[in-house]
């Protein structure tokens, strides 16, 4: 499936897995540095995305996902790598 990852709308985003509770689901934590409008400081910002995983990804793996259609009411996501 590298055709979905290469469309241009399509996000790609690179985290680590905190969960692998769910079957064919890993939840994915991401880290973004933004610079603060008033202070300019670089805070970093998490934000966890569940991601559809058939390969088996464990706990503290670094992944790449990229977003798809909506798998479920949550999961908008695909694990690539």
């Amino acid at each position: 499936m590298k055709e979905t990852a290469e469309k241009k709308n399509s996000k790609v985003l690179r985290g680590v897995v905190t969960s692998d509770k769910m079957t064919n689901t890993v939840v994915v934590k991401v880290d973004r540095f933004v610079k603060h409008p008033k202070y300019k400081k670089h805070v970093k910002i998490s934000k966890k995305y569940k991601a559809h995983d058939e390969s088996g990804k464990k706990v503290g793996d670094i992944v790449e996902i990229v977003e798809t259609r909506p798998i479920s009411k949550d999961k908008h996501f695909k694990v690539v790598a």
